[in-house]
């Protein structure tokens, strides 16, 4: 039991001594100085009581900082899905592929705030408008080569294309277009919306809502060639 009782203190005053030489030590381990327990009554300890609370503050800033990045994303997101939802709603009660068409640009336009919008269409549809965001592609997806690779994955793309790219897309605006968002309509054809901001679409950024987009669109793209 003595043994003990020196090597204990022992190691105590190694442990004391340690802490002497490196006074940054609980800085270094502060989840160690929250769990410590300290005597009252003596000013010596109370600049670590006052540490361990600033830690619990910092903590605590820190919880509530997420939570509310959280809750803004949570917002942001009910957002976008409204107005996926308005999309659907408005191409459910369009009849014609010019209907379909005017109207993907109209809401992408208004309701997702977008700057430039290209539909790219395979095929030839006589009875679709002659506009700068339209473009019919009589030889389909062969003949878009610089989009080979994208058209195969099938998956949308987010981020800054080449210079050919945009050009191919988005003509004598290509030079305004600083990132994009790109979709494959099954095979109806190709979907970019580009914007003058670099990070309003980067690479990486989540694709959910690009997809559902996608897929409505597509949807209501493959019903109105079947109406025509």
């Amino acid at each position: 039991m003595t043994a003990t009782l020196l090597d204990d203190a022992t190691q105590a005053r190694v442990v004391a001594a340690y802490l002497k030489r490196h006074p940054e030590f609980l800085s270094e381990y502060p989840e160690l100085a929250a769990r410590l327990t300290m005597p009252r009554g003596q000013g010596a300890v109370s600049s670590l009581a006052v540490y361990q609370l600033q830690s619990l503050r910092d903590k605590n800033a820190e919880l509530e900082r997420q939570l509310a990045e959280l809750i803004a994303i949570a917002a942001e997101n009910e957002k976008l899905m409204e107005r996926v939802h308005a999309l659907t709603v408005a191409l459910l009660r369009a009849n014609t592929m010019e209907v379909t068409a005017r109207t993907v640009i109209a809401k992408l336009s208004a309701d997702f705030h977008t700057e430039q919008v290209r539909l790219l269409l395979f095929g030839e549809q006589p009875r679709l408008p002659r506009a700068d965001w339209l473009q019919q592609i009589p030889g389909g997806a062969a003949a878009l080569p610089e989009f080979s690779e994208f058209l195969q994955k099938n998956e949308p793309v987010s981020g800054r294309l080449s210079a050919e790219k945009l050009e191919r897309l988005f003509g004598v605006d290509a030079g305004q277009i600083r990132s994009v968002a790109l979709m494959r309509l099954g095979e109806c054809g190709i979907l970019a919306i580009g914007s003058a901001n670099p990070d309003r679409f980067q690479p990486g950024m989540g694709t959910l809502f690009l997809k559902m987009i996608s897929a409505t669109i597509t949807a209501a793209l493959a019903r109105s060639r079947d109406i025509s």
